[in-house]
């Protein structure tokens, strides 16, 4: 019950910081699409609280913010990327329960770039779904570009920020066991 409190209350957390990282980017939207400011606190939910959390927190993040504040738009852009960030939030807490536990700074960095690339994915195929319910165009040179090449930035900074948060977090004592990272 303690676990689950503790874990309840940190994904809220995660939440309200994927609510109030993107205000730090929103003056210039398109330094906000590369920063990519909603899905470190996600990711780093999955890594902290594990699987089902981070994919809670993934998949409302963005919607709650369309909801509160109007950007991302809500269809179908908040819709698209709360099946991405859900499969962010899901996949890192998945990977890094499976990973080696000897080797912590592969395992950390495994997870965080297949979570990466399996949140992309999930995006592929929910963008093209609702971009295409929106009557919008949703091509394979769009999805490489928005997912990929714009996105340069912010993978660069995810993969330097969240292994360091974790690891940080670790060694200041944070408790965890083989399988969530706290318990």
């Amino acid at each position: 019950m303690k676990t689950d409190t503790k874990k309840l209350v940190l994904s809220g957390v995660f939440l309200a910081l994927g609510l109030v990282l993107p205000f730090l980017t929103m003056q210039i939207p398109s330094i906000g699409n590369m920063l990519l400011p909603m899905h470190i606190p996600v990711l780093l939910c999955g890594f902290v609280c594990g699987a089902p959390y981070g994919c809670l927190v993934g998949f409302f993040t963005p919607l709650v913010r369309s909801m509160l504040f109007g950007m991302p738009k809500l269809f179908p852009m908040a819709a698209g990327m709360a099946f991405e960030l859900a499969a962010y939030g899901l996949f890192a807490g998945l990977f890094y329960k499976f990973f080696r536990k000897n080797q912590e700074m592969l395992r950390m960095y495994a997870s965080l770039i297949l979570a990466m690339l399996g949140g992309r994915m999930v995006w592929a195929v929910a963008a093209k779904l609702f971009y295409t319910m929106a009557g919008m165009n949703f091509t394979v040179q769009i999805f490489v570009a928005s997912a990929f090449l714009n996105a340069v930035p912010g993978i660069i900074i995810q993969l330097v920020l969240i292994p360091a948060v974790v690891y940080a977090l670790k060694k200041a004592g944070v408790r965890w066991n083989e399988y969530e990272f706290c318990r």
